[in-house]
């Protein structure tokens, strides 16, 4: 992973002040070089995934301005990993261990068609992923003082905005095909599976008991494990619920399902 234009940009803006003015950045954390270096990771990821979803649009025929979108998320993504980089050797990281070529890209099944394929991946991704990240974003650009990682979160919050409405114009454009039938059909099918892969990465078991975390952490731009669990739950009142209901997908009762305890693992 290394620097490039949008980092040279940042190192440009640290050194507009005086070197005997700039303000001594907050000791970083073992927490804080976890969190970007994983972030960085992240935003791989979402670059390769991105990019695999874009060309299934092409392969599909989709309208052109829906692949245009899906480039430009590519590249948003790209910046995005540089600018998490640089925070991340801002905050004293090291070399960051190799991203697993498996997790890069997106699988189907094979013997479905590739509509199917890009309505999964577009509304898992996107519809629930990008959509909740623009409140989460927006908290943990709230609490962030440190330069460097206030200019990565501002940029990463802008670009979250359009990559959500990606996600929901996609859904609308699929619902307007032909394939709009079976498409219904494996969100319904899948909503549960997909709220629970959420949940599990949101709201894992004990982060509701950790409310807290320092000051210095929060001005790097981290937020308590238990902020992510009540961001979610509120995406899913005020964004899941209304969008997907629109398109008479029911996505309260999906949540409620995927949050009800098992009672098949209690004892008899």
């Amino acid at each position: 992973m290394t620097d490039a234009p949008d980092a040279e940009q940042d190192s440009d803006a640290d050194a507009e002040a005086p070197r005997g003015q700039r303000a001594p950045l907050p000791p970083a954390s073992d927490a804080v070089r976890a969190e970007w270096g994983r972030r960085v990771e992240a935003e791989y990821r979402s670059a390769a995934i991105t990019q695999h979803l874009t060309l299934w649009l092409i392969q599909m025929g989709a309208s052109p301005d829906l692949i245009d979108d899906g480039l430009r998320i590519v590249k948003d993504e790209l910046a995005h990993a540089r600018l998490s980089h640089r925070v991340h050797a801002r905050a004293g990281g090291g070399a960051l261990p190799a991203l697993r070529r498996e997790t890069l890209g997106l699988r189907s099944t094979g013997d479905e068609p590739l509509e199917m394929a890009v309505a999964r991946a577009g509304v898992e991704v996107f519809c629930l992923g990008e959509t909740v990240a623009v409140p989460l974003f927006k908290v943990l650009r709230e609490g962030c003082t440190v330069p460097v990682a206030r200019r990565a979160l501002d940029r990463i919050l802008r670009d979250e905005v359009r990559h959500r409405d990606f996600g929901w114009t996609l859904l609308r454009y699929l619902l307007e095909q032909p394939c709009a039938p079976a498409v219904r059909q494996l969100v319904e099918r899948e909503f549960h599976a997909m709220f629970t892969r959420l949940r599990r990465s949101y709201m894992p078991p004990g982060g509701a008991r950790r409310a807290a975390i320092s000051d210095d952490d929060r001005a790097w731009g981290l937020m308590p494990p238990a902020r992510y669990g009540e961001i979610l739950e509120r995406a899913v009142e005020r964004d899941y619920a209304p969008r997907f209901g629109e398109h008479g997908l029911d996505a309260t009762a999906a949540w409620r399902a995927a949050t009800a305890p098992d009672r098949s693992a209690a004892p008899p």
